[in-house]
């Protein structure tokens, strides 16, 4: 009996570890963006879509990854995790619905939006006393990318 159980949580958790979708490394230089079609390029920036069949949507800023979504391409309830480069560790992905977010003219990005991302709100200011501009979480940046 004590085999069984053993067994049966054996396979609970390989099919829980199988359902679990990671973030893809961005190919810069080739990977070509989901929403608008540019090629990815600056590896301060950059994000991903993770659907919740696991497919990696690619995108080169963060405001495409938005739009893409708020434009209907894609939609919402599809979405399994949002990724975004944090701009202090070039071609890292972080998640995110965690992350901060810094517009400042004097940072620019791909697509205009002069857009950043940060692991924390502490990194996102210290750019910020730097450069200048305002910091956002991620349903302020939603919402600010969304008018």
């Amino acid at each position: 009996m004590r085999n069984i159980i053993l067994i049966i949580l054996l396979c609970i958790s390989v099919i829980s570890m199988s359902c679990t979708h990671n973030p893809e490394p961005i190919n810069y230089g080739s990977d070509d963006c989901a929403h608008c079609k540019m090629t990815i390029v600056e590896n301060k920036f950059g994000a991903e879509i993770i659907s919740t069949k696991g497919k990696v949507y690619k995108f080169d800023a963060v405001e495409c990854m938005i739009n893409f979504v708020n434009k209907g391409k894609m939609n919402q309830s599809d979405v399994e995790s949002y990724w975004a480069v944090d701009y202090n560790s070039p071609g890292t992905l972080i998640n995110a619905s965690s992350a901060y977010y810094l517009i400042s003219q004097n940072i620019p990005s791909p697509m205009g939006a002069n857009l950043s991302t940060y692991t924390s709100k502490t990194n996102a200011e210290t750019k910020k006393n730097v450069s200048g501009g305002e910091v956002f979480n991620w349903s302020e940046l939603q919402n600010r990318i969304g008018r």
